[in-house]
């Protein structure tokens, strides 16, 4: 079976959940209107569950942290998450 990144994301904004498609200019997303806090377990496998995908077995959530300007620690932290999914039976991929 495929299996396809997905990762979670904000830059202190609203949480933005995507599927990465590679050599594709639009990606499944769905998006959280909060800043916080960050969306549980339950809701990350229910948005993928919206967009056909589910986490792949044995696959775990990672997290790391980024920076518009790594050069600048003044500037705002993006927290990023990622984990490995598939398509869900009948549904993408």
């Amino acid at each position: 079976m495929v299996t396809l990144p997905a990762q979670l994301a904000s830059d202190g904004g609203p949480w933005r959940l995507y599927v990465v498609l590679y050599g594709e200019s639009q990606w499944p997303t769905v998006r959280w209107e909060r800043s916080g806090p960050v969306p549980t377990g339950a809701e990350r496998r229910a948005a993928l569950a919206s967009l056909g995908y589910e986490v792949a077995p044995g696959a775990a959530w990672s997290w790391t942290e980024d920076s518009r300007d790594p050069d600048d620690d003044s500037t705002p932290v993006l927290l990023i998450a990622a984990v490995t999914v598939r398509g869900r039976q009948g549904g993408a991929a």
